[in-house]
């Protein structure tokens, strides 16, 4: 049984991701803010839910390395951690570019340096992040500064992961999906067709398959998830 590491688990990709790990026999350690969140999660089998402030190093140290320890080996981790904010550069601050790094940057950050320290060491190991096609695409990313900025930088760290584990069985995955329909989405976009985004199912799927034995060929993978938007 693998063991996979998924942070913001009770979000809405999270939860999606969570129970098709957990029906596809992995067993999973989830990570939410706070005490009042483990409730979504703790009435699943195989499940090891964990309170940890991913924005603090040395908590997420601690974090990785007690769940090194207690379970031996950690095959992948899934990094979902992340927000969002709008607003071009006669708006957006330096509090908004710090906040936007802590959250899409930092909180993986400082899960993957430890963690790949340990999947060098047993040889094995899927890192998979969250970018964003604003990341990619400037003429969306200028509108949404501080967001497209902070998960452009997942994007390099990946490339970085990748050279230092060339010929070793470690990699690192970004996934790039569009909109995602979830119901603060509907929301928030009442005129568009929410069938030509992508449903936090289907990610969890392709999130499925890459830290599976089928996943295994990948190599400095940038898979885009846009469906139809």
């Amino acid at each position: 049984m693998k063991t996979i590491i998924v942070t913001g688990a009770n979000g809405n990709l999270g939860l999606a991701v969570t129970k098709n790990l957990l029906s596809s026999g992995y067993q999973v350690i989830a990570s939410v803010a706070r005490e009042s969140e483990k409730k979504d999660l703790d009435s699943f089998k195989n499940i090891d839910v964990q309170v940890v402030n991913l924005m603090q190093e040395e908590e997420t140290y601690a974090f990785v390395q007690s769940n090194i320890k207690k379970y031996g080996k950690i095959d992948a981790a899934l990094l979902l951690v992340g927000g969002f904010t709008a607003g071009n550069i006669s708006v957006t601050s330096g509090a908004d570019l710090h906040k936007q790094f802590s959250l899409n940057f930092e909180t993986a950050y400082y899960v993957t340096r430890p963690l790949f320290q340990h999947m060098l060491k047993q040889d094995g190991g899927r890192l998979v992040y969250i970018g964003a096609r604003p990341a990619l695409v400037a003429e969306s990313g200028h509108e949404l500064l501080a967001y497209s900025l902070s998960k452009s930088l997942l994007f390099k760290l990946a490339e970085f992961l990748n050279a230092e584990a060339k010929g070793k069985n470690v990699t690192a995955t970004v996934i790039v999906p569009s909109t995602l329909d979830t119901p603060v989405n509907r929301k928030s976009m009442p005129a568009a067709d929410p069938q030509s985004w992508v449903k936090p199912e289907q990610l969890a799927e392709i999130l499925e398959f890459i830290v599976s034995d089928k996943g295994e060929v990948l190599r400095e993978a940038v898979l885009k998830v846009y469906n139809n938007s």
